[in-house]
Formats: structure tokens, sequence, C-alpha cells
């Protein structure tokens, strides 16, 4: 009897129709490469997440800070992205002088104000939606775009409301060699427009957008302090890569805007009253979770002046 040798069948060829994000190992460094993790000395910071976030626990923000203190704090704040508070319960002028202890304070036109100018106010529940639930990098727009920014939440509703972070050297540093070889040394165009384009009307739109012009930022900045390489694009602001066709460009932004939707990337945190948030608005992207309607959350903010990215 004779037998017939068959090949194995081959795999057949196919592909997964958005490569944006594959699953298997990602590197996940919390701090630049080459820096010891060192403990501190005035508090204790409890990781939230593998790469971002911590809870400062043993820190009165009502009380004076000190210059030390205020050095422990900003290094918790390069080493973790963002730092959380619980059991705040400061005032607005005291949240500003905070704020000044890192730089100056800015306002924003398309914000409603608090009890002073620099403080932004977000009351949302009573009529839906809210328009901060997707991934996004503060003021963009602007030249300078935010250092950071502190938020407050004074009224909390029983569920749902959270926020997230995403660590966006992380998402850089998992970015595959020829998409980092593409972007590198690239600028795209950041403009207000928008991001609020769908809940301003008309006429406030025209008003202020000859004040705020489309400005460009390198696709990927440089941490002015960390020196860590940091993708620095956003779905609510940034409309197109200077110098590839349209088609490409999109393409592109795509890709880059998936990154934040990367688990191991993210912290999620749960507000209580009083609880507060210090963002470095450089290093991170955000995301406001509108789950909690129709009960109300209010929240109050200031945003520390920023540098020119580069």
């Amino acid at each position: 009897m004779t037998t017939t040798e068959t090949s194995p069948a081959e795999v057949r060829q196919t592909r997964t129709v958005d490569e944006a994000l594959v699953e298997g190992p990602r590197l996940l460094r919390r701090l630049p490469e080459g820096t010891e993790e060192r403990p501190y000395e005035l508090f204790e910071a409890h990781p939230l997440g593998r790469v971002i976030g911590a809870e400062i626990r043993g820190v009165d923000l009502r009380e004076p800070i000190s210059e030390r203190l205020r050095a422990e704090l900003h290094r918790a704040l390069l080493e973790f992205k963002v730092i959380f508070f619980r059991d705040q319960p400061i005032t607005p002028q005291r949240q500003q002088e905070i704020g000044r202890m890192w730089g100056e304070l800015e306002t924003n036109p398309f914000i409603d104000q608090g009890d002073d100018a620099h403080i932004a106010r977000f009351t949302k529940g009573a009529m839906p939606p809210s328009y901060e639930n997707v991934w996004h990098t503060d003021v963009t727009w602007r030249p300078a775009p935010a250092m950071g920014a502190i938020l407050r939440l004074r009224e909390v509703p029983p569920q749902g409301g959270d926020t997230m972070w995403a660590d966006m050297a992380a998402a850089y540093d998992n970015l595959p060699r020829a998409v980092r070889d593409r972007i590198d040394g690239r600028t795209a165009v950041h403009d207000v427009i928008p991001g609020f384009a769908r809940f301003l009307d008309e006429d406030r739109l025209r008003e202020w957008q000859d004040r705020f012009p489309p400005v460009e930022h390198p696709v990927v900045r440089t941490h002015p302090e960390t020196g860590r390489r940091t993708l620095f694009v956003n779905v609510s602001f940034t409309t197109r890569i200077v110098g590839l066709e349209q088609e490409e460009s999109d393409f592109l932004l795509r890709h880059l805007f998936q990154q934040a939707h990367t688990p191991e990337y993210q912290v999620r945190f749960q507000w209580r009253r009083d609880s507060i948030a210090f963002w470095d608005n450089r290093a991170t992207q955000h995301y406001a979770v509108n789950d909690y309607h129709p009960h109300p959350r209010v929240a109050e903010r200031v945003a520390i002046v920023g540098d020119r990215p580069y």
C-alpha cells in the first residue's frame, strides 16, 4: 500500500482592520531612562498605576507649603505625571495660591468662570451632554499650552464621573520604529475651533477665532524638565501634520490618537468631595468619564501657564 504525502496547509493571508494597537509586551517605565527611583521624605506617594498616577498622603494643602515640600511635590509630579490628594477642603483662593507656587495662572475664555477669572468652573449633570469625554491635552491651541492644572471636586455624583489620564511618554516609547521615524521632527497644526465648535455658537467662535489663530507644535515634544520624548497630538485640537498629504496626515493622526486608549498607559481616579488632582499637561492626556447624568458634578480648576513646546 502506498501513502500520499500532503503538504501542510498554508496560513491564509489576512490583516487586522486597525493596527494602531496590537497585543504583546509593552515598554513601561515611569522615570526617564537612567534615573534612579528615590523615596520621598515629607509624604507618602502611593502609585495608582504602573507608569502614571500616585496618591499623596501626609500633606494638608491648607497649611503653608515650604520650598522643600514644593520641591518634593514637583518631583512627584514629574515622576507620576498626575498626583492626587484626598480630603482637601481648600478655598478657591487657596487653590490659586497653590497654583501660583508653580507659575503664573492662565484664564480660558471658552469655559465658565468661578469666583475669579483664574478659576474655571465645570458644572455638569443637569443637562447632557458634557464634552470632556474625549482624550485630549488642554489648550494645545495656545502658542504656549498650559504647564499643568489643579482640579478640585466640589460636588461629586453618587456614582460615576471618574477622570482618566494617559502617559504620552509611554505612548511614544511604544510606537513602532517606522512610525517614530515618520513623525520625528515634524510639526502639526492645532486649532481651537474643532474642540469647541460642537457646543459653542458660531457668533462666539467668530469672535475668538482671529484672537486664537492656528498654531504649530512638534508632533513629538521634548519635556523641558525630564527630557523625555512625548507624543503631543490630540483629537480635540490637532487637525493635520505639516508637509504631508491630507490622506497620509489623517491616517497617521488616527494612529497616534489611538495610543491614549492603551490601558497600560492609563490611571483612573474615582473622585470624592474635596479630592484634588494636579497633572502635568506637557506629559499627559485626560478623559472625563460622562456617566453620571442627571446627577450634578461640580469641579473647579486653575491652570498654570506653560512654555512653547520644542
